[in-house]
């Protein structure tokens, strides 16, 4: 049985964006009280928009995978940044300026990163160990090429 294309390449525009997502999200400045967010900042929650409306479509897909990355846009509109989608238009704040659910959620995003990345790693060690040492061709049903 192979995965068919539509979620196949669900996977890894999400894979490949999520690495882009960690990059931007490691090198970003720390947020400090009365901080107003630049541009990293601003690409880092557009992007995490990209990814919910992906992995929206994901579970719409297959109807198992159920882990929107909201709580960064929680933590910002708890902080009172004014938000937008790649600077095309604004994003409604989801919590009020100061909101303790705000404040809340900007820790569970940070304790999520780090599950979401020992998530991927086994992912990835999973994988390898199909291709490299089970020689399953486990992994294979997930690549674009012909079994």
């Amino acid at each position: 049985m192979s995965y068919g294309a539509v979620a196949k390449t669900l996977h890894w525009v999400v894979a490949a964006i999520l690495v882009v997502q960690f990059a931007i999200g490691w090198l970003m400045p720390g947020v400090k009280r009365g901080m107003q967010p630049g541009l990293s900042t601003h690409t880092h929650i557009s992007i995490g928009i990209v990814v919910l409306a992906l992995i929206l479509v994901r579970l719409f897909w297959r109807l198992t995978h159920r882990v929107p990355p909201l709580t960064g846009w929680f933590y910002a509109s708890a902080r009172g940044w004014a938000l937008s989608f790649f600077g095309l238009f604004p994003l409604a704040a989801l919590v009020a300026q100061g909101s303790p659910t705000g404040s809340a959620t900007g820790e569970i995003h940070q304790v999520i990163v780090w599950v979401l990345l020992a998530v991927v790693a086994m992912h990835v060690a999973a994988a390898l160990m199909h291709a490299f040492v089970y020689r399953d061709r486990v992994m294979q049903r997930m690549l674009f090429s012909k079994p």
